[in-house]
């Protein structure tokens, strides 16, 4: 039986309160330009979805805000899907505006219309 070293485990949902979280996500959506919810941080995403956005966001733009939404992932999807009507993360907003997860950050960009909408 292998022994873990104390404090050293990770729980990717701490269960914070949904109401907490409703209010850090609508928080973040009003106040922020441009905000992506995603799994990790912009150090360390924590899926390649979460990371190939981000990549996409830092390509057409300086400033935007990141949330981690490991830090209680049953909430943050709770607390997003009344936002977008979607529970997948990541998810991008500009403006207050659902604009989509990765893979439609990536359709955008080869169309050559991230930049305008990420600016809108």
């Amino acid at each position: 039986m292998a022994l873990q070293p104390s404090g050293m485990t990770f729980d990717p949902n701490e269960g914070l309160a949904q109401e907490e979280v409703t209010e850090r996500v609508d928080t973040a959506i009003e106040d922020n330009e441009v905000v992506l919810f995603m799994k990790g941080n912009e150090l360390m995403p924590q899926c390649g979805y979460s990371e190939r956005a981000l990549a996409l966001l830092d390509k057409h733009r300086e400033e935007f805000e990141t949330v981690d939404a490991l830090q209680s992932l049953d909430e943050f999807r709770a607390a997003l899907e009344r936002h977008s009507d979607r529970e997948t993360i990541p998810q991008t907003f500009v403006n207050g505006e659902f604009v989509g997860g990765s893979d439609i950050l990536a359709q955008l960009d080869e169309r050559g219309e991230l930049g305008a909408k990420l600016d809108a």
